[in-house]
């Protein structure tokens, strides 16, 4: 066979056009992660939620894109990709109607509730929508990196572009930005995005779906419980029910025919260890926002909004590294390319150990920026690694599991880390505490920096300047604690990235491992 037969047929200007259409959802399903944050007060003084309505309405989307993104991926490979893309987009669109207009709390937290629903379909569905069209390696890698660029911008700006609104328009105009995106993926999907589907896939077992649900929803709210109010017996308690429902779940895949996830793709080198490192970089990257967002509001003492813009750039730093990842990863391979880029959010953590010098503040901005560029590189690279290394009729699948393992690393980076820095705080603040300081003030102050800065405040003067000093002091040798052991986590991870993770692209399924292409009259292999 000549080498021109054995080459990868090029991306033409549908495929690019395509690229465009799918990477416009993601970048909403992102934006939609955080552009509520500011208008919670507006839509609470008028909805008047109560205090536990006001966190569903924040965590039910979050929590049910993660939820569903298991059965969304085994659906995309069975229904096709484009068709449950197509669905997810008329939902969104009209779960976005539904939340810009709600009249009460309930309507609000359905509205979101269904928007999650339907955003779990746009991972899976795109990714492997995208593996597909792009055969070639380099345009492939250039097509997934902005993919990612485009998800972590919209993660990055969704409070500022929730700000802005809220500048003009009433809180329910940060959900109808929803609506024309998905009218121009209606309306241009079908004729730009070809469809793509396992031509064997088997039935849907419901029990599988069941199981994957109750996995990821109990383990997502066990480990932001417990980055929210520390590891209560009943938090313990729900984890180990998520395990316990995950155990279940894997021996049922291995049972079955035509499982909801194949976990033969754990066999494949690229595949385990690249999710292996997605992980570290998401417990990494985490932690690292939630200790920067206290750091600037308790320990500088900055306003949430002004908080928020000092981040901004953290956020967009990750884009124009994405964009760079594979143009490196060519030239010096994959696997080298993440061990690089594991080592800039290590340096970015270790700048959190300077936060209690005099030049704290500008080492760990600019730590923030040295991190969010790794994590950029990173994130980019490895998804085209995990998700092209699995065979392409299971592409949904490979697509679901790498956005709900990066979904966890975030969680589970706030919830250890964060736990962390809060017993070493609790350790160094329990004898440092002012004598003068009154036992309600004092009891406070053990129990977190939040709660002595309240307590503080409360004081006035010269004993809550001196409660609050000790309480900082605490504070930094947590973030500092917090930061070594993160940096730690990810040198190790570069080194096993280094070893183990591939240094070269293959642009062909291996033997065996065919997709139809659906409604074109060819092969997708």
């Amino acid at each position: 066979m000549s080498p021109a037969a054995d080459t990868p047929p090029k991306a033409g200007v549908r495929e690019w056009l395509g690229l465009t259409v799918l990477a416009l959802p993601v970048l909403l399903l992102a934006l939609d992660l955080t552009v509520l944050h500011l208008a919670l007060p507006h839509l609470a003084a008028d909805l008047n939620p109560s205090a536990v309505q006001q966190l569903w309405i924040l965590d039910i989307y979050g929590f049910l894109v993660a939820g569903f993104l298991v059965t969304m991926g085994g659906l995309a490979d069975r229904i096709g990709r484009r068709r449950l893309l197509l669905i997810g987009a008329a939902a969104f669109g009209l779960a976005s109607l539904a939340a810009a207009f709600a009249t009460s709390p309930a309507i609000l937290i359905a509205a979101r509730a269904l928007l999650g629903v339907a955003g779990a379909t746009f991972t899976p569905s795109s990714l492997s929508l995208l593996s597909n069209m792009f055969r070639d390696p380099r345009q492939r890698g250039f097509a997934m990196a902005v993919w990612m660029a485009c998800f972590a911008s919209g993660a990055a700006v969704g409070p500022s572009v929730g700000g802005l609104l809220l500048e003009w328009f009433w809180w329910g105009a940060v959900f109808l930005l929803g609506v024309p995106v998905m009218l121009l993926l209606l309306a241009a999907g079908p004729f730009l995005l070809p469809e793509y589907r396992n031509p064997d896939p088997g039935r849907i077992d419901p029990l599988s779906v069941l199981l994957s649900l109750a996995t990821i929803l109990l383990v997502v709210y066990a480990v932001k419980d417990a980055a929210k109010d520390g590891w209560q017996l009943s938090t313990a308690a729900v984890l180990l029910a998520g395990l316990a429902a995950g155990w279940v779940f894997v021996r049922r895949q291995r049972r079955l025919d035509s499982p909801l996830l194949d976990l033969t793709l754990f066999r494949h080198r690229a595949f385990s260890v690249g999710l292996g490192t997605l992980l570290a970089g998401g417990i990494a990257g985490g932690s690292a926002v939630m200790l920067l967002s206290q750091y600037l509001q308790l320990m500088v003492g900055l306003s949430p909004l002004v908080a928020g813009l000092w981040l901004l750039p953290q956020g967009l730093a990750s884009i124009p590294a994405a964009l760079l990842a594979p143009a490196l990863a060519t030239r010096i391979g994959p696997g080298r390319t993440t061990a690089l880029a594991m080592l800039f959010p290590a340096v970015g953590l270790l700048s959190l150990t300077q936060v209690g010098g005099d030049g704290g503040f500008g080492f760990v901005i600019a730590g923030s920026i040295v991190l969010s560029l790794g994590m950029g590189l990173g994130s980019a690279v490895m998804v085209d690694l995990v998700v092209n290394s699995a065979p392409k009729e299971k592409s949904g699948s490979a697509s679901s599991v790498f956005e709900t393992v990066g979904e966890l690393g975030q969680a589970t980076g706030i919830a250890t880390l964060g736990a962390i820095a809060t017993a070493v705080y609790r350790f160094g603040i329990a004898d440092t505490v002012p004598e003068s300081t009154p036992r309600a003030a004092a009891e406070a102050t053990r129990d977190s920096m939040p709660a002595a800065a309240a307590a503080a405040a409360d004081l006035g003067g010269e004993a809550g300047d001196a409660l609050l000093a000790a309480a900082r002091d605490a504070f930094a040798t947590g973030i500092t604690t917090a930061g070594y052991v993160g940096a730690a986590l990810l040198l190790a991870t570069a080194v096993m990235a280094w070893r183990y993770l591939p240094n070269t692209r293959t642009s062909e399924p291996e033997e065996g491992e065919d997709t139809e292409l659906v409604g074109s009259g060819t092969r997708a292999d």
